[in-house]
């Protein structure tokens, strides 16, 4: 039997213009707040909603296949019967595979939208600018104690260029909103574990990205149970130094220098961060060293042997 199955229910007859991509693993308690504002989204265009149900062990998928049932012409629910991202396989970029839309809207199952506008303004604005690829706006970090500020911060609450996004500059998931254009991930991203950052790198290939500062804030769900939002922090910091060595290596295929030794100077950065006092000590010595002999081999001349004046 496959891992993955779906509904067999008839799709809706017109097209959708954008895929809601919705990822989900036992959040009970969260998944009908986030189903619900999908459904509140006030658009002029037809949309679909794909949730993926990763072999929850609560009632999440119960959840989502009563909403599926509810609204059979709107929702697309993938059920998998063994976890996959416990075996290295995410359910995206996968489900951007079978997403039958222009644009992917993402959020996870824990999170939520708060604007009912939100899709037809950020739509709106990629279908009258074929040079951006990707569309974003706020989110509030909030837990049972209450809220933690927006996200993004100063120079992060602006328009994204090519370059910048290809560099995978922080930008909030749950608000994205972007062009489908890629449904695999290249054999070095496979394993890097935020895949977010390298889902926004293989957009800067194809233009630009635009902070819409008008949306009203989503919601970033800290709980327990989060994926990312309660790892420790030196796990936090290991995920994020694998990260950029996969994209390093991605870049290094391609032959892009610039993003290569980019991403290389981030893995040292991770790398230093990650030892201690007395071992960074060590590895900075240890590369001034290589440094200055290195150096020092390119400004001392070698005389050819055999040579006569």
């Amino acid at each position: 039997m496959d891992a993955t199955r779906t509904n067999t229910q008839a799709e809706p007859s017109a097209a959708p213009l954008v895929s809601i991509v919705c990822p989900a693993y036992n959040q009970e308690a969260y998944i009908a707040q986030t189903l619900e504002a999908f459904l509140a989204q006030k658009t002029t265009f037809e949309i679909e909603i794909l949730v993926n149900d990763d072999a929850s062990t609560d009632g999440t998928a119960r959840v989502i296949a009563d909403y599926a049932q509810r609204y059979p012409s709107l929702i697309r629910p993938f059920y998998s019967q063994v976890n996959q991202y416990s075996q290295g396989k995410p359910s995206v970029p996968r489900l951007f595979g079978v997403a039958r839309g222009r644009y992917i809207a993402f959020c996870e199952g824990d999170d939520y939208w708060t604007d009912p506008q939100k899709l037809q303004i950020q739509v709106d604005f990629l279908e009258s600018h074929p040079d951006y690829v990707l569309t974003y706006h706020d989110a509030v970090s909030f837990d049972a104690d209450g809220q933690y500020g927006v996200q993004l911060q100063g120079k992060l609450r602006r328009d994204a260029t090519a370059l910048e996004l290809q560099q995978a500059r922080p930008i909030s998931t749950l608000t994205t909103c972007f062009r489908n254009v890629f449904d695999t991930l290249p054999p070095e991203l496979l394993a890097a574990p935020l895949n977010d950052l390298v889902w926004w790198s293989l957009l800067g290939a194809f233009g630009k990205g635009k902070f819409l500062g008008e949306i009203k804030p989503a919601a970033y769900r800290l709980h327990p149970g989060g994926v990312f939002s309660m790892r420790s922090n030196k796990r936090k910091l290991h995920m994020s130094l694998q990260t950029a060595g996969a994209l390093a290596n991605y870049y290094n295929r391609l032959g892009n220098q610039e993003l290569y030794e980019y991403f290389l100077m981030q893995l040292v950065g991770y790398s230093l961060s990650a030892m201690t006092p007395q071992n960074k000590v060590i590895a900075l010595s240890q590369v001034a060293l290589n440094f200055s002999t290195n150096i020092s081999k390119r400004l001392v001349p070698t005389l050819s042997k055999g040579h006569v004046q």
